[in-house]
């Protein structure tokens, strides 16, 4: 792990008398990748959309890369890539169009087949977005936040109604980001998904951090508090079952 990049202390939101966000704080180390968990309504998705400058905080402070969010929002904004949970394209332009449109947007120079590869998206080059499966859909709205060299992306619930195989393809994806060098900052309602990708989460519930730490260790802390699950856990489950069956490798269809 690396320097801060991310710094989040005492924030706070409010929308009139409503207390979305009470006076969360964390770090996010550079080179990691951090889990932003809690139930629908606890406040993870105000505190992303903080940081990524897309909304107004009430009170507190966040530096992201070493800029303060209160002084150079539009500084911040160059070093980040955002994938929101739904996205909007270009019905008429094909998925090369589209990333030479977001590359002219942000005056960055960039292959649209090259980055279309990383994603293992190159056969669908000619393609519409609206003919893409799911996970192809996801696969390639992450690639846009790619464009501009991002330091930092946010991914908002990524593979939320995604297949088994579309999922973990998408999860090879993040991790093969995050060794590139990006970090990554990963919203889930799926713990096993948090469990498997994230170096630490931070747990937010009713407007508050509760537990932050590696999810490892935020395991060990429940069993040694004498939690015991109700049956005993196998060494696979139903899912590992329908990959094993049907096979991990990448399918034209995901």
């Amino acid at each position: 792990m690396g320097n801060i990049i991310i710094s989040v202390k005492d924030l706070h939101k409010k929308y009139g008398s409503f207390h979305a966000v009470k006076g969360i704080s964390f770090d996010v180390n550079e080179g990691e990748i951090f889990g932003l968990l809690g139930p629908n309504g606890a406040g993870k998705s105000t505190t992303l959309e903080i940081i990524e400058t897309l909304r107004e905080k009430t009170s507190g402070f966040v530096t992201v890369g070493g800029v303060d969010l209160d002084t150079d929002p539009n500084e911040i904004k160059k070093m980040i890539g955002v994938q929101l949970q739904t996205s909007g394209y270009y019905p008429n332009l094909n998925l090369t169009e589209l990333i030479s449109m977001f590359a002219g947007l942000y005056n960055q120079p960039t292959d649209p087949i090259a980055l279309l590869k990383t994603v293992n998206l190159e056969d669908k080059s000619k393609a519409k977005f609206k003919e893409l499966s799911g996970g192809q859909k996801q696969r390639f709205s992450i690639a846009t936040t790619l464009i501009n060299h991002p330091k930092i992306i946010f991914l908002d619930e990524p593979t939320t109604g995604l297949d088994p195989q579309a999922r973990r393809n998408l999860w090879d994806l993040i991790k093969d980001i995050r060794a590139k060098g990006t970090t990554v900052i990963i919203t889930t309602h799926y713990m096993d998904e948090a469990e498997v990708l994230c170096d630490r989460v931070a747990i937010i519930d009713s407007g508050k951090v509760i537990a932050l730490d590696s999810p490892d260790k935020l395991i060990d802390e429940l069993v040694a508090s004498g939690f015991e699950r109700p049956k005993q856990v196998k060494n696979a489950n139903l899912e590992d079952v329908f990959i094993h069956l049907t096979g991990h490798e990448l399918r034209a269809d995901n």
